[in-house]
């Protein structure tokens, strides 16, 4: 049921969607002991007071639930200029986030220095692109452009002591689990699951805090303003493409996922 009433169709789907996700997070945080992330609607992905005012709202609606925010919910929000530039603001009131949709050195660059609390390096969808671009099938773990962009972003931030967890995602293949062994976290389908458990291959710790000093090769933090940090995008194809590419595809399903329940909603006036 909905807490609040509106004589806006579209205010009373914009509250059923909100209210939807954080019944997802409640039923998922009941049976695992970390945190859940929910994310906010894609379409505000470029815009920092609209993204800032509805994680708050979600934050809102888990504390009425009695959820300990601080230490159980991150709010997701696409890594663009206007994103971080958010997630500085919500970081400072304790709101924690995951930056989604993060492609390159320069977002996670921008993100430790901001204090992201958790990012998600998406290995696989980087992966993807070269494959597309390049027409190969597949790349050897050591050489695999989602592998190396990881590590590259994993040294960088260990070697300057952020704080920001590193929590790699989107993976195709075990073989690319293994590679990333040792990073703070790693969110793994079900179907690798199965297929490591099922493996015999040995599982070496590949990145090391320790390690990152000499590994990575930047001898001071990289320093971003939205000048620079929009033209560096802009010269990553990849990452300028897969960034644009991921907000369409989330605003597509959330569009999706409106347009139900609005029908939901107007059948039951």
């Amino acid at each position: 049921m909905l807490e609040k009433k509106s004589n806006c169709p579209h205010k009373q789907t914009e509250i059923a969607l909100d209210k939807l996700a954080v019944n997802f997070g409640l039923e998922i945080l009941k049976i695992i002991p970390g945190r859940v992330s929910t994310e906010i609607d894609a379409r505000l992905s470029f815009d920092t007071e609209a993204t800032v005012k509805k994680a708050r709202e979600i934050i809102s609606m888990y504390k009425e639930a009695g959820i300990d925010t601080e230490k159980r919910i991150l709010v997701k929000i696409a890594s663009t200029w206007e994103g971080l530039q958010a997630a500085k603001i919500l970081e400072k009131e304790k709101i924690h986030v995951n930056m989604t949709l993060l492609f390159s050195l320069a977002q996670a660059a921008v993100a430790g220095d901001v204090g992201v609390t958790l990012i998600s390096p998406f290995a696989g969808r980087i992966t993807d692109f070269f494959k597309e671009k390049n027409n190969v099938k597949s790349y050897p773990p050591n050489e695999d452009p989602g592998v190396l962009s990881v590590q590259n972003i994993y040294n960088y931030l260990k070697k300057f002591n952020f704080q920001t967890v590193v929590m790699g995602a989107s993976f195709r293949t075990k073989e690319q689990v293994l590679e990333l062994a040792g990073c703070d976290l790693l969110t793994v389908s079900p179907k690798l699951l199965e297929e490591l458990s099922k493996s015999n291959f040995p599982v070496r710790r590949n990145l090391d805090p320790s390690s990152a000093q000499t590994r990575s090769n930047y001898q001071k933090p990289l320093v971003y303003d939205q000048k620079t940090f929009l033209w560096e995008l802009s010269q990553d194809e990849m990452a300028h493409f897969k960034l644009a590419e991921g907000i369409r595809k989330f605003t597509e399903d959330i569009v999706k996922l409106e347009n139900e329940l609005r029908k939901l909603l107007e059948s039951k006036l």
